[in-house]
């Protein structure tokens, strides 16, 4: 029936003009010589964010640089920097992620630098002691006492979150919750030992060395960095170049090298200490609530595994983000939907300002973080 149907003689002829039309034109050699490519503008850390206050706090083992984000009069969360960077390059771009904002109106952040290591810092005195890794966590008493805070939110990354979780075990009354991303709990390995040692000798003697750029860039995004965020790569390793102190790394990196085991374990229950029917003590772990992250691709998830089997099951949850290594660069609106959860799992009343995530990208956390501590909502 198609094969009999013809089309309306005006169409014919106004097919016909077109194409000739079309065929009468011809066509001009055009030389592009104003062309030039267009590179999208590098990112760079800011220093110099207005909403930020740098405070100074004087502890037993020098002064530490806190920046002060936000209300003072809400709920702190206090954040902990890993090896090599500073709350700038550690914090700024999770924080000043749009959803992150209007999370974060709910607390004031307190965001602690190790000595030496915030941005633009005068090199370390040649006569100066630096800190242990557990000296570093006793400073943090004295930033609670300056600023006046009965209690805090931790969130630390890497050596960061080492330090947090050795005050959180000291002084559980003053840390209500923990967010590790990244933490190791055991001492340095051989293998481990040697590199940083390494490193340490290469940035005194020599600077930062390709090497010691090569670990630090392994140590916070694993492998394969360059083939799946180029550009982030290419920030990292100009920041690490240009703007680390060389002998002020070198010192955090000897007293983490040196750092000691947490000394916690979950308790294991026998006929004496945990008769039938009655629920066993993690005395000898951490008391409150503790999300405890890692990136897939991050080079320490075995040590996270290790960290979560001596953590208490019922008041902590383990969660693997797949495809990064570095969480809260690579995928923040997924760390932020995990601390959002986190903190409504403590009870407070926080929201954002979209429809929740859906099943496909919220699956690696979200229900498990739900469970984990809907118990605590009810209690």
């Amino acid at each position: 029936m198609g094969a009999n149907v013809k089309m309306p003689t005006s169409a014919i002829s106004e097919e016909a003009s077109l194409l000739s039309g079309m065929r009468s034109e011809t066509l001009e050699e055009v030389e592009l010589t104003g062309v030039r490519p267009s590179l999208p503008a590098v990112r760079t850390f800011t220093r110099g964010n207005t909403g930020v206050e740098e405070v100074y706090v004087d502890t037993d083992n020098g002064p530490v640089c806190v920046a002060v984000q936000g209300d003072r009069s809400r709920q702190a969360i206090l954040t902990y920097h890993d090896l090599g960077l500073n709350y700038v390059t550690s914090f700024q771009t999770f924080f000043n992620y749009t959803e992150m904002r209007t999370l974060m109106s709910n607390f004031c952040v307190y965001h602690v630098n190790a000595p030496g290591q915030e941005e633009g810092a005068a090199p370390l005195s040649d006569d100066y002691v630096y800190p242990s890794i557990d000296d570093l966590a006793n400073q943090l008493e004295h930033v609670l006492r300056y600023f006046g805070l009965q209690s805090i939110v931790g969130l630390g990354v890497g050596a960061g979150g080492n330090i947090l979780a050795r005050f959180a075990y000291r002084q559980p009354t003053k840390v209500e919750a923990l967010c590790l991303i990244n933490v190791v709990s055991t001492p340095a390995g051989w293998i481990e030992y040697g590199y940083q040692k390494l490193n340490s000798r290469y940035l005194k003697s020599k600077g930062m060395t390709q090497g010691v750029m090569d670990y630090l860039m392994w140590h916070h995004f694993g492998k394969g960095t360059e083939e799946r965020n180029h550009d982030l790569a290419r920030v990292y390793r100009e920041y690490f170049e240009h703007s680390v102190h060389p002998g002020n790394l070198a010192a955090f990196i000897d007293s983490y090298v040196r750092r000691t085991d947490l000394g916690i374990s979950r308790s294991t229950p026998t006929s004496e200490s945990c008769p039938a029917g009655r629920r066993l003590s993690m005395s000898t772990t951490l008391q409150m609530p503790i999300i405890n992250v890692c990136g897939a691709l991050s080079p320490h998830q075995e040590d996270t595994v290790t960290l979560n089997s001596r953590l208490d099951p019922t008041k902590s949850s383990w969660m693997k983000i797949s495809d990064c290594s570095m969480v809260l660069e690579e995928v923040p609106q997924k760390m932020c939907e995990a601390l959002r959860l986190f903190l409504q799992g403590l009870g407070y009343a926080v929201r954002l300002g979209r429809p929740p995530l859906t099943v496909s990208r919220s699956a690696e956390g979200k229900n498990v973080l739900a469970n984990a501590f809907s118990a605590r909502m009810h209690e």
